[in-house]
């Protein structure tokens, strides 16, 4: 899978054989979500599983988001996850922090770099004492050269 923005490509045709509880579950999902077709959503499943599969097993380039959900009243949390970030300024691109109820806050940092280095930048984030919750959302469509 390239990093680089490609032309579409002609859809090719596959044939696969799906339990049936599989394909009742399948549409039920394609409905649910809105797809066009079962295509679409296949093709979508499949896109986000490659993304995955270089995420974990290639040093391809891509971007990412890290979602956090932490308490902001843990006395040194937020500095910690400053200090992290600082550690990898090439990939973070930018933070938003936002206050929830109950000394909770919600962060979102967008990170561009190889798969492999935004799933080390994401867990160190994450396993920090105070952060109840977080995620490593991934693309292999890249930000646009900042400058």
């Amino acid at each position: 899978m390239s990093a680089k923005l490609q032309k579409p490509s002609p859809a090719a045709r596959i044939s696969i054989s799906l339990p049936e509880s599989l394909l009742v579950n399948l549409d039920a999902m394609v409905e649910e979500r809105g797809y066009a077709s079962r295509s679409e959503a296949i093709s979508k499943m499949i896109s986000g599983q490659l993304v995955r599969h270089a995420q974990q097993f290639g040093k391809e380039v891509l971007a990412a988001t890290i979602t956090l959900i932490y308490d902001h009243a843990k006395p040194g949390l937020q500095g910690r996850l400053i200090r992290i970030q600082h550690q990898y300024l090439k990939e973070i691109i930018t933070s938003q922090r936002v206050h929830l109820e109950n000394h909770h806050s919600l962060e979102v940092i967008l990170a561009q770099g190889p798969g492999e280095r935004l799933k080390r930048i994401a867990d160190e984030l994450i396993a920090c004492k105070g952060v109840k919750h977080g995620h490593l959302n991934v693309t292999s469509t890249l930000l646009p050269p900042i400058y």
